[in-house]
């Protein structure tokens, strides 16, 4: 399939937007509706990371979670269930990331949640919530990741790659510090 015959949702453009008090409360309601879908498959971890996790950071409208799972063996009927509440599965090979399995949930052709799906003992999970809390307890870097993306989706509001590749040095300094 070409880019051109992709979903809208799948080539949006990169948009960061002011801080919205809402969106703790949709990640608490989103990690609830993950725990409630997936215990069955042995997750019994869900936590809302990402910039929508960290308080007062302008972010892209877009709920990241993510949950915590002993196995992959389950997945195809992991996609056949969150499709049902809107995911969408991207495949392995199109996400380029292989420690994941990664889901888009999309509502009115927008996407509003992103779901990291990822195994028990992955360094990731460590990572995503040590940089969440980092952020959460450092004005200055708050401040200054939020210049970082701002600038960012401005020079590849059409390229989410390249908006993730340009994040990646600031992240590792962060995950660095301290650590």
């Amino acid at each position: 399939m070409e880019s051109r015959d992709w979903p809208k949702w799948a080539v949006e453009a990169v948009e960061i937007v002011a801080p919205h008090p809402g969106w703790h409360e949709a990640g608490s309601v989103e990690v609830t509706r993950l725990l409630n879908s997936l215990r069955s498959f042995g997750v019994h971890e869900v936590e809302h990371v990402g910039s929508t996790a960290i308080h007062e950071l302008p972010a892209k409208p877009i709920i990241d979670v993510m949950a915590k799972i002993p196995s992959y063996d389950d997945v195809d009927e992991i996609v056949g269930k969150l499709a049902g509440d809107g995911w969408h599965f991207v495949p392995v090979e199109l996400d380029n990331r292989p420690w994941r399995r990664f889901f888009i949930k999309v509502e009115d052709d927008r996407r509003v949640a992103h779901l990291h799906l990822m195994l028990e003992g992955e360094p990731r999970w460590d990572e995503q919530r040590l940089f969440r809390d980092r952020l959460n307890g450092s004005p200055s870097l708050k401040e200054e990741y939020a210049e970082l993306k701002m600038r960012l989706a401005d020079q590849f509001s059409d390229d989410r790659e390249a908006y993730s590749k340009g994040k990646e040095s600031f992240i590792r300094r962060v995950l660095g510090d301290g650590k």
